[in-house]
C-alpha cells in the first residue's frame, strides 16, 4: 500500500473543518508507513501560493507540485502498479474527490481515511465521502488502516503501531 497525502498545506489546513484532527490522523498514517516501510507520496496545489506541506508531516521525499485538482496521473506515474492507494488530505470535495475518481477510473484500489480528509464545510466533506464510496472507494479510518496493515497482535510492529494510536 502507498500512502497518498493530498494538499495538506500551510494555507489550506487552517481553513479546514477539524484541520488539526485531520493532520493528526495523517501524521499517524505517515508514522505507520515509515514504521512498516510503506511508500508515501504527497502533492501540493500551487505551492508558491498555498505554501508547503504542514510541519507535523515531514515528507520522506519532495511533494509533487500541481495545478490541476486531479492528481491521479501524477500519482499513477510514481506508485507501484498493483499497489492499493490510501488517501488523506484536503479538500475532500475538490482535490481528494477528483484524484480518487481518477485513480478508480484507472482501475486502482483506493482506501480513503475519513478522519484524515476535510473540507471547509461538513456537508462538502460528507457528500464527497458518500460519492467516493459509491464510486468504489473503501472508506475507513487511520486506526483501522494501521491495524489492517499489520493484520494481528502477533505482528512484530504491533506495539509500535498501538502506540501511534494512543
Amino acid at each position: 500500500m502507498t500512502l497518498v497525502l493530498i494538499d495538506l498545506q500551510e494555507r489550506l489546513v487552517p481553513a479546514m473543518l477539524d484541520g488539526d484532527q485531520m493532520v493528526e490522523a495523517a501524521r499517524k498514517l505517515m508514522a505507520g508507513s515509515d514504521l512498516l516501510g510503506r511508500p508515501v507520496l504527497a502533492t501540493e496545489q500551487s505551492p508558491n501560493k498555498l505554501g508547503g506541506t504542514v510541519a507535523p508531516l515531514p515528507l520522506p521525499s519532495p511533494a509533487i507540485a500541481k495545478m490541476d485538482f486531479d492528481a491521479s496521473t501524477l500519482i499513477l506515474d510514481r506508485a507501484a502498479p498493483d499497489d492499493t492507494l490510501v488517501v488523506a488530505g484536503c479538500e475532500t470535495h475538490i482535490c481528494v474527490l477528483q484524484t480518487v475518481a481518477g485513480l478508480l477510473r484507472a482501475g486502482r484500489k483506493v482506501v480513503v481515511a475519513a478522519d484524515a480528509v476535510s473540507s471547509r464545510k461538513a456537508l462538502d466533506r460528507d457528500t464527497a465521502l458518500t460519492g467516493m464510496r459509491s464510486m468504489g472507494a473503501e472508506i475507513s479510518t487511520a486506526e483501522a488502516i494501521l491495524f489492517g496493515w499489520i493484520g494481528g497482535a502477533d505482528h512484530p510492529q504491533f506495539r509500535e503501531v498501538s502506540r501511534l494510536i494512543k
